[in-house]
């Protein structure tokens, strides 16, 4: 698909946003823009504040990761926390290639808190300097080094989840995959939030969402492009990297999906929900009308995102709330 089309319109509380953020978003994200956008990010100075201010401790732990290369996983935990109770393990968005284990934090830090959860977040390897399967298979590793350490995290077994967002939720939905078809970790659920899941750049959403919103189709295939090179669109891509090509869902755990009807990744989130109900897997599926990539967090004080948020963190408090 290589047309342009009408996209549906952006709420109006969110329009007013894009058009506050202006030039903080730059619309059509290249490969060139990496190098800036990583240094202008950084880990957020502010995380142990917020952490310390939601009365949630942090412990940085190198694991080892794909091919056994260290890596970084942070267990956050409730500074009461005690006994065994619900795990969560988080894999952040970026793209592919940008951000660190923190980006997302608001997401997963009210489930930590309101259920008392250990989450374990990771701080796998980015595109294009270590592409597919690095990024899965870091994420992986963690899963694994998670549900090893289960107890002496504080993680009561069959009560561990795996969530992310954007790409994140590519690469929650990937590992899943691998836990699955390695006979690896078991997960109570999994937790989609607007996962990049298809490279192939072929759905209407894409075509209409070119040059406006967040994470556009011009930034889209500069993550995809990272990851995986010259193989992006073609039939050597696994699975494990995009799940939108799996042909065989079942025995997945139960998935919460959620995306705007105004972003790039609303046609294939909407088909894997589809093709998890045909698998015969539980999954949960809300389109947000009008909404960008990120409102959620970009907007966080308009009502869809409060209601995208609720509805979110409801699933979650069935699954894994006590």
């Amino acid at each position: 698909m290589t047309d342009a089309l009408a996209p549906p319109p952006f709420d109006p509380e969110l329009r007013a946003v894009l058009d506050l953020l202006g030039d903080q978003l730059p619309v059509g994200f290249t490969a060139e823009m990496i190098p800036l956008a990583r240094q202008a990010a950084g880990i957020d100075a502010s995380v142990d504040g917020v952490l310390a201010e939601a009365g949630v401790s942090r412990r940085d732990v190198t694991i080892p990761g794909y091919e056994g290369a260290d890596i970084v996983v942070s267990v956050l935990a409730r500074e009461d926390h005690t006994g065994l109770g619900p795990g969560i393990f988080h894999t952040h968005g970026g793209g592919m290639i940008l951000g660190d284990r923190f980006l997302g934090l608001p997401q997963i830090l009210p489930w930590i808190v309101e259920h008392d959860s250990v989450a374990v977040t990771v701080e796998y390897r980015l595109a294009p300097e270590y592409p597919d399967p690095y990024p899965v298979e870091d994420c992986y590793a963690g899963l694994r080094w998670t549900a090893e350490h289960a107890e002496e995290l504080g993680i009561a077994p069959g009560r561990l989840i795996i969530a992310g967002a954007s790409a994140g939720g590519g690469l929650a939905a990937g590992t899943a995959l691998l836990a699955r078809d390695r006979q690896g970790p078991r997960l109570a659920g999994q937790v989609l939030i607007y996962p990049m899941l298809d490279d192939r750049d072929q759905t209407v959403s894409t075509a209409q969402i070119d040059g406006i919103g967040v994470w556009d189709r011009v930034s889209n295939l500069t993550g995809w492009t990272a990851l995986l090179g010259d193989r992006r669109g073609t039939a050597d891509v696994s699975v494990y990297a995009a799940p939108a090509r799996a042909t065989d869902l079942s025995g997945l755990p139960p998935a919460f999906i959620d995306c705007g009807s105004a972003e790039v990744f609303r046609d294939e989130d909407v088909a894997y929900a589809s093709a998890l109900w045909e698998a015969g897997v539980q999954a949960e599926l809300h389109v947000w009308p009008g909404g960008f990539h990120g409102f959620d967090v970009l907007a966080s004080h308009t009502s869809l995102a409060h209601a995208m948020t609720a509805t979110r963190n409801a699933w979650v408090a069935r699954h894994i709330g006590t």
